[in-house]
């Protein structure tokens, strides 16, 4: 099979012309695109405002991909990334790979248009649809794309790696100094009138930022910085994870997930941030199967959690069972116990916002004490949330031709604890 590539969206599209029903005529306005957006005084962004989640929210239980072993059988071929059936066993013929068409969000809508907007003023430093895909052989299904220019142009990490909290540096890069043409729109995730969008609007005191992520991994990668002028460093907190569940709930499309990266975990920004993107196939963990932690029963109201099986990284599983607002309570505070114990982690957001898991990411401290092979270190490819899931970044083609779903497991393996520290693990991010 030829190697696959990722669709563009055509660019004749306006935002009329997509989402009439939304009444949004004009694209959205920056008053001085040329400014960072430390400087926001006096600036007009686009404003996308929803109403506020905290509250109960009824599940989605979208479960769209079904589980491992009813979905993905194991092959010798690659497979296109339409190739998966939905839970009832039916491939869709034109999945909603980036919301445009009936039912597509305000938000997709917004956030793409934007996106393809960025593309073309070439604010990106590669063109991310150049870059081949295909999904490999075996019963997970892992996504890899040859993505060069992630290795050569990617900005360099400035800070300490073995340490997870760690104060925030205005002297560093942080997206204070990101210029304002990098911003599509300013979310609000307060707003009591509902889902509205403006095309230029005053930005509030310290505005939650959706960037681009000017070295992408898939079309329509985007950064959401919350609170972007406070110069928060990159922990996760109560606030800024039930925002990022519901920029996952706005999007409403099971092909949007959503990532975080503590610093240790393959974090290069410390200043708090979470990195979303399209992804029109399923990722491996999604359909793993899990087994509930019984002594966390009862532990969060309608909340369940769980740990992963059969998967090469251990982790933990927080799902919504009534509601995705209880979700960032307990996530953010096992988050903050593995910020206090110095344990890096990775998140990763499924299912609209309903599901959440969570990794301890132990590959930085294996390559630091010597035990990851010099084959895997010559790839150049340190798994953080995007690749613990499933979607593999090579960066030499090399690599890319002769990756497999074997080749990968051992890679990701060095990046999981032990059974021994996990079941730790488990006690600390639980407070049991």
């Amino acid at each position: 099979m030829a190697p696959l590539f990722v669709s563009r969206v055509p660019t004749v599209y306006s935002l009329q012309q997509l989402e009439e029903e939304y009444a949004t005529p004009e694209k959205g306005a920056l008053s001085h695109p040329l400014k960072p957006v430390g400087d926001l005084t006096s600036s007009l962004l686009p404003r996308l405002a929803c109403l506020s989640r905290t509250s109960a929210v009824p599940s989605k239980r979208i479960r769209s991909f079904g589980d491992l072993q009813a979905i993905v059988p194991d092959s010798d071929e690659e497979r296109s990334l339409t190739d998966f059936s939905d839970e009832d066993g039916v491939v869709p013929q034109n999945p909603p790979l980036f919301g445009f068409g009936e039912g597509s969000s305000l938000l997709d809508t917004v956030l793409l248009a934007e996106w393809e907007d960025r593309a073309e003023q070439g604010l990106f430093r590669y063109d991310v649809t150049a870059c081949p895909t295909k999904v490999l052989p075996g019963a997970y299904g892992f996504v890899a794309q040859l993505n060069e220019g992630r290795g050569s142009k990617k900005r360099p990490t400035e800070f300490r790696v073995d340490k997870v909290d760690q104060p925030f540096d205005e002297g560093k890069f942080n997206f204070k100094k990101a210029l304002q043409q990098e911003v599509l729109f300013q979310f609000d995730a307060s707003a009591p009138g509902g889902l509205t969008y403006s095309a230029s609007a005053p930005v509030s005191q310290s505005p939650n930022l959706v960037f681009i992520n000017i070295s992408p991994i898939e079309y329509g990668h985007v950064l959401l910085v919350p609170r972007v002028l406070d110069g928060l460093h990159q922990v996760v907190d109560q606030r800024s994870m039930q925002l990022a569940l519901n920029l996952c709930h706005e999007s409403n499309n099971p092909y949007f997930r959503l990532c975080y990266n503590s610093l240790g975990a393959f974090g290069t920004v410390n200043h708090l941030h979470f990195q979303a993107y399209f992804l029109a196939a399923p990722f491996a963990v999604e359909r793993v199967p899990v087994e509930p932690i019984p002594a966390a029963k009862g532990l969060y109201s309608n909340i369940i959690i769980s740990r992963l099986l059969q998967y090469p990284v251990r982790g933990l599983v927080f799902e919504a069972d009534e509601s995705a607002a209880l979700l960032a309570p307990a996530v953010a505070a096992a988050c903050q116990r593995l910020t206090a114990a110095n344990i890096p982690h990775n998140l990763f957001v499924v299912d609209c916002g309903q599901r959440v898991f969570l990794f301890p990411n132990a590959f930085a401290g294996a390559k630091a004490a010597g035990r990851v092979p010099k084959d895997l270190l010559d790839t150049m490819v340190d798994p953080a949330g995007f690749e613990i899931c499933g979607h593999i970044i090579m960066k030499r083609a090399e690599d890319y031709e002769d990756l497999s779903q074997q080749s990968i497991w051992r890679l990701l393996e060095y990046a999981s604890f032990t059974e021994e520290e996990f079941e730790k693990f488990i006690l600390l991010a639980l407070d049991l």
